[in-house]
């Protein structure tokens, strides 16, 4: 299984939020690239980065951060946060990031999605944010009337690389993620999907790779490691074992 680690970026500092409220944010003292560094150092050879002021905005605001870590550190990221057009997507790319995470573009939009993945093969994710079984959407400051599975079941069969699946209430939470509606979205996906929001400590990490389906590709962990509740060193084990 592979773990993700997260970087949050918002005005060039890593944060993170709870439950998706831009009001309810911790700021760390560790810049992006030296968190990069860091997860790179101890083997972690994916990265899970989501640029806040592009979710807000619309434009990808911290393209020039990304590039430092792509080049710096040559590992394979997943990225989202106010793509909506194939622009950005083709600038990501070009970049090196390995998959571009489309979302409220591709809620709003399902042709937008679909031309997507057909433009760029094997390289456009789905980030499907949940709140209550319900799709969210703008940075995750609107809720949707789209139920998740519904949704899903439409664009199933457009080419999506992978699915990043995130209960909204549990993210940031550290309450453990919600492996039961995962388990649920990862039986109706055609593609892997990852497991993202609250995880809370390492059992979680060993939860979702004793789940023992072959569909759930992965793990984002964040919150826990910058607040000390996973160590580094045991998540690092983690990938070997």
């Amino acid at each position: 299984m592979k773990i993700f680690p997260a970087i949050d970026i918002k005005d060039k500092k890593c944060v993170r939020l709870i439950k998706g409220d831009f009001e309810n944010k911790t700021e760390y003292e560790m810049s992006p690239i030296d968190q990069a560094e860091k997860y790179k150092d101890y083997g972690f050879k994916n990265l899970h980065i989501v640029d806040l002021d592009g979710a807000l905005t619309g434009e990808p605001i911290n393209i020039d951060i990304i590039k430092d870590i792509l080049v710096k550190f040559e590992m394979k990221i997943e990225l989202g946060g106010g793509v909506r057009n194939f622009e950005t997507i083709l600038k990501y790319i070009d970049a090196g990031v390995d998959k571009v995470i489309l979302g409220s573009a591709a809620i709003n939009d399902i042709n937008f999605l679909e031309e997507a993945c057909k433009k760029f093969p094997n390289q456009i994710a789905l980030g499907l944010d949940a709140k209550d079984g319900h799709l969210a959407i703008s940075g995750w400051t609107e809720d949707s009337d789209r139920l998740t599975t519904e949704y899903l079941k439409k664009v199933n069969d457009y080419g999506i690389s992978r699915i990043i699946y995130t209960d909204i209430n549990r993210d940031g939470t550290k309450q453990s993620p919600n492996f039961q509606e995962t388990q649920k979205i990862a039986e109706i996906s055609n593609c892997p999907v990852i497991v993202s929001g609250g995880v809370s400590s390492i059992n979680d990490i060993k939860k979702a790779k004793e789940l023992n389906n072959k569909n759930i590709e992965g793990i984002i962990v964040g919150k826990a490691i910058y607040d000390g509740d996973i160590n580094l060193d045991e998540l690092a084990r983690e990938l070997d074992a």
